[in-house]
């Protein structure tokens, strides 16, 4: 999920006269955190390269007008989880951390008619949301919403037989676990597979060894164990907050 920073460009416009677009793209800049882009690029990415479908941009803007909308990611985040799907030709996936849905949406887009995308959440609240663009994008028969923790969900699919039997992992949730959850998606994941891990980069903090707090430190020690891991190939990306990418060999 992605972290927040004020941005100039739209902040201008009253929230009456603001169009669909407008708002959508406003939730785009505020969640970015490109430490490393100047802010006019942070706006071409967000309103000129990113391809969405109408259902998505609905989403993404009724998100942005939420006290939690920050969690949101970006539109060029959408399009690369796609991307990677395709890439991987992913059939079966999962998500740790769903929100309002924008993820699993770009996700299921991606997977064949007999795909199924299992995301794992907490909230019912968030997830209604979700529901309902999933279904207006007939997409909610490829999305498998399991409402636990994604410890208890992830133990259980592996219980059940599920090792190796995934194409793709999303991991954006609590920060302290993404060891744990990146640790389970290795053995849920194919040879071949992918694991995303968003917010990597935590606004610029895990790059300055003065900031000290437990989802920093975790994810600094995540990124470094990430690196020298024997099991997967690995990048990390300077898109949005920091999105790691590891192939499990």
């Amino acid at each position: 999920m992605a972290s927040c920073r004020p941005c100039p460009f739209l902040k201008h416009t009253p929230p009456a006269q603001a169009t669909l677009q407008e708002t959508a793209d406003r939730g785009i800049l505020q969640l970015m955190s490109r430490s490393l882009l100047p802010e006019a690029v942070e706006r071409y990415v967000a309103q000129e390269s990113a391809r969405e479908t109408a259902v998505q941009r609905r989403l993404r803007a009724e998100t942005a007008r939420m006290p939690h909308g920050v969690m949101q990611i970006g539109a060029d985040q959408g399009a690369l989880l796609a991307l990677l799907a395709r890439l991987v030709g992913a059939r079966r996936a999962i998500e740790i951390g769903t929100f309002t849905g924008y993820s699993a949406l770009a996700v299921a887009s991606a997977l064949p008619a007999d795909g199924k995308l299992i995301c794992c959440d907490v909230s019912e609240q968030w997830t209604n949301v979700a529901r309902r663009y999933w279904q207006e994008a007939g997409l909610a028969d490829r999305i498998e919403l399991r409402l636990a923790p994604a410890t208890d969900t992830l133990a259980a699919l592996l219980k059940d037989g599920g090792a190796e039997t995934f194409d793709l992992a999303f991991i954006d949730a609590d920060k302290s676990n993404y060891d744990a959850y990146y640790e389970a998606c290795l053995k849920l994941i194919r040879p071949g597979g992918a694991i995303v891990l968003d917010n990597m980069l935590w606004s610029g903090k895990v790059a300055d060894s003065a900031v000290h707090d437990e989802d920093t430190d975790a994810l600094r020690a995540l990124n470094a164990k990430i690196r020298d891991d024997g099991r997967v190939d690995a990048c990390l990306l300077t898109v949005g907050d920091g999105v790691m990418l590891a192939r499990k060999r």
